[in-house]
């Protein structure tokens, strides 16, 4: 599309396309996912949770900038 036809969209419309392009790209993930072996879903799984992990024992210390050093 050229951009003086994005403008001429009507905002509703175009509102409609993207979320019909979401739609579509959330099936196809559904899709992949269940291609998947379970040893592929195990593996995923057990990386989120140690992420998870790794995040709860995070813990972020501000210092404020100084130019004094």
């Amino acid at each position: 599309m050229k951009p003086q036809e994005i403008d001429d969209i009507d905002r509703s419309q175009f509102r409609e396309i993207t979320d019909a392009d979401y739609e579509k790209a959330e099936i196809d993930l559904l899709r992949d996912a269940l291609k998947r072996s379970h040893e592929e879903r195990f593996l995923m799984m057990t990386r989120l949770m140690k992420m998870n992990i790794m995040f709860k024992k995070a813990k972020i210390i501000r210092t404020p900038y100084t130019l004094d050093k």
